[in-house]
């Protein structure tokens, strides 16, 4: 076998006819720099009396590599910043809130259900040692996750992943093959905003990619901090 000789991109191969192969266009083209405008969307669950919440999804698909934002990883580096959450979908998310936190220690940082305003999910925020479960169990007989459970039974819903760039990691993903089961799009309450999208491998587990960069609050739009009337104490 010869040497492997090496050639600067874009070179013309040795005895070929002098011309240059043409890169591989990408897939989804390039956005304008800083990304499209975002247009509103209506947030399920979101009733009167419950958290003001605003959404906004992304017009245009972004490019596998966008123009570089002050959050955005170095090049050549993953899209994955660590594990935000693990979401588990339960019958009855109340009593397995108490129960996690009876017997692991587990403390009640989040709450969201028909007493914050969704009425289809009652969802309890555990945390301890920088580790983050979401209990979950439908709160009507509708929904994803009512249809989650009718199927597949108790387990893990969602794998949350904090990034630094959610459009990015959510092209990154698909590009190699997962499945886009949510596009980028905008959460927002006093609070501040989250940048969300999820994707998937064809299973009942989807991935959710997380940016919370400009949000303060407790957990998501749409959770409360104390628990109040739906607490799992």
């Amino acid at each position: 076998m010869g040497a492997a000789i090496l050639r600067p991109p874009g070179a013309p191969c040795p005895g070929g006819n002098g011309t240059v192969a043409r890169p591989e266009e990408p897939r989804h083209p390039p956005a304008h720099p800083g990304g499209r405008p975002l247009r509103p969307r209506t947030v399920p669950g979101a009733t009167r009396g419950g958290p003001a919440m605003t959404a906004h999804i992304a017009n245009t698909r972004y490019a596998l590599r966008p123009c570089p934002s002050p959050g955005a990883p170095p090049t050549g580096a993953g899209p994955l910043a660590a594990t935000d959450a693990l979401v588990l979908a339960v019958r009855d998310a109340r009593r397995a809130a108490h129960h996690y936190r009876t017997a692991l220690g587990l403390h009640c940082t989040a709450y969201t259900g028909p007493e914050t305003g969704n009425p289809q999910l009652r969802a309890y925020v555990l945390e301890a040692g920088g580790a983050r479960w979401v209990v979950s169990s439908p709160a009507g007989t509708g929904g994803r996750l009512a249809r989650h459970l009718a199927e597949h039974g108790e387990g893990v819903l969602e794998v949350v992943l904090r990034v630094p760039d959610v459009h990015w990691a959510f092209d990154y993903a698909v590009d190699r093959g997962a499945a886009a089961v949510t596009e980028p799009h905008e959460l927002s309450d006093r609070h501040g905003t989250v940048v969300l999208a999820a994707v998937g491998d064809g299973g009942p587990v989807r991935h959710t990619l997380v940016d919370r960069t400009g949000y303060t609050g407790p957990y998501l739009p749409g959770y409360v901090a104390r628990p109040g009337a739906g607490s799992a104490a």
